[in-house]
């Protein structure tokens, strides 16, 4: 088991958003979290990243009790988080903030082989990599957190709405990336408002709503399930 969750508790100061949330993710799983606005997918994506303490519960990663690491601690067992937000340095290079996830490597050859790697994974990347984040276009903002993300060289990656504000085809272009790194050995756990797209990608699904996880199991079945026919895909 790569990821387990447990009886997860989180929220913010006196807010309570998760309540006794149990998950787990296999090493080379494409599992999602889906759910409506407010279910709690991100507050379950910063508790695993080490961005909010959890209020009770145990996480544990390769066996490893990490519950309540700092983020910059939980970067260096293996996990990356590509948050909705992106969190990019807007008056930094494309090459700068990629460099920036690689932080945790010291080995100047090891860099520039993630940088290649992620520059082959978006030639868009490496079309505009002296150039400001700040000045790009959103789908390449979004290339942009995943490609720094993959620097540290994760064994799971966290990705957190990748599809939120793009146009169609930049969509496409993210899941394809993302395609790409499940095939190189990357496992990845996804939280995505697209229910009908992700669920036809991903080998497995957790549906939380209310902070609790009402349905679980293969995409498939999961897809297939009347209650999220009706509520999630408007069939």
């Amino acid at each position: 088991m790569l990821l387990e969750v447990k009886e997860l508790d989180a929220g913010y100061g006196y807010l309570q958003i998760l309540r006794k949330v149990s998950l787990q993710v296999d090493t080379g799983e494409y599992v999602c979290i889906v759910g409506p606005n407010g279910a709690g997918k991100s507050t379950t994506m910063k508790s695993i990243s080490g961005l909010l303490k959890p209020m009770g519960g145990k996480i544990y990663f390769n066996g490893e009790d990490i519950t309540g690491l700092p983020a910059y601690e939980v970067t260096q067992k293996g996990i990356a988080f590509v948050s909705e937000e992106m969190n990019l340095f807007v008056n930094m290079s494309v090459q700068e903030n990629l460099l920036m996830g690689a932080y945790t490597i010291k080995d100047k050859n090891a860099q520039q082989d993630r940088m290649e790697f992620v520059y082959d994974l978006f030639p868009r990347l490496a079309e505009r990599k002296s150039q400001l984040a700040g000045t790009m276009s959103g789908g390449e903002r979004k290339m942009l957190a995943i490609g720094r993300g993959m620097m540290s060289k994760p064994t799971l990656m966290l990705v957190d709405e990748p599809s939120f504000g793009l146009a169609p085809q930049l969509t496409e272009t993210v899941f394809e990336s993302l395609d790409i790194l499940i095939k190189n050995g990357v496992t990845i756990m996804l939280v995505e408002q697209n229910v009908n797209k992700t669920l036809s990608v991903t080998d497995r699904a957790y549906v939380l709503e209310n902070g609790r996880i009402g349905l679980d199991g293969k995409s498939s079945d999961v897809a297939n399930d009347s209650y999220v026919k009706k509520v999630f895909l408007g069939v």
